[in-house]
């Protein structure tokens, strides 16, 4: 059916008018709806009642290393690297989540640059989010605390006085298709001790210390702590599936 230039504007006009109409007698409760009902999180010490405990100060139960066992040092409810032991990682593979974790620089500072205070977070043990020694120790911004490692640096450097630090890092994974062909990419929020310093980032790919990113089709995958010959320490670890 053909209009004409008046008739369309008129029913143009009535659309609206009936649009308008229809606002105007709605009531509040056309646009409340009652379920599905969210789950309910209750908080004991700071910690969610929904989130998996991966590491309580106690010990490494929930987590290996490439060679079997994880043998890092725990004492005084932290976890301390053991240089030279190799990185660890979570027994259990995760997809999207949020994880809380809290890391401190060695006692002992000494080195500078990317020798200060080193260590690491890797997202599904692929995309590393940068721990190391900030206060006056200039380094490449993107691999400073907080960066999401050589692709994006942090929003701002979040220096604490008593060394201990909290990422709190919310982790939508990238998504490929069944050829393993990339959908969408991964994301990243990273607030360092309450301070925003990655907002919703784009994850490019892995994060190599040389060379660009590469897209490399995963499924789940683990939490890996670094040990990068410090001796940095880690405690309140948890983290809740999304």
């Amino acid at each position: 059916m053909n209009f004409s230039l008046p008739s369309a504007l008129t029913m143009a006009i009535l659309c609206g008018a009936s649009a308008v109409y229809a606002q105007t007698n709605m009531k509040a409760s056309d646009t409340e709806y009652y379920s599905p009902v969210p789950p309910t999180v209750t908080l004991d010490k700071g910690i969610p009642s929904d989130a998996i405990v991966l590491f309580d100060g106690k010990d490494l139960s929930k987590w290996k290393s490439e060679k079997g066992k994880a043998n890092w040092t725990v004492a005084n409810n932290t976890l301390e690297v053991k240089p030279g032991s190799g990185n660890i990682e979570t027994t259990e593979h995760f997809t999207d989540f949020q994880l809380h974790i809290e890391w401190k620089s060695p006692e002992l500072i000494k080195g500078e640059g990317q020798g200060r205070g080193n260590s690491g977070i890797f997202l599904q043990g692929l995309y590393e989010i940068q721990v190391l020694d900030n206060n006056n120790n200039p380094t490449y911004v993107n691999g400073g605390a907080g960066s999401l490692y050589k692709q994006r640096p942090p929003l701002a450097q979040v220096i604490v006085a008593d060394k201990w630090h909290v990422y709190d890092i919310i982790y939508k994974a990238p998504q490929f298709n069944k050829d393993s062909l990339l959908i969408s990419k991964g994301t990243v929020t990273v607030l360092h001790n309450g301070v925003i310093v990655q907002n919703n980032t784009q994850i490019d790919g892995t994060t190599e210390y040389i060379g660009l990113p590469k897209q490399v089709s995963h499924g789940p995958g683990p939490i890996i702590l670094q040990d990068h010959g410090d001796l940095v320490q880690f405690r309140n670890i948890w983290l809740r599936k999304l």
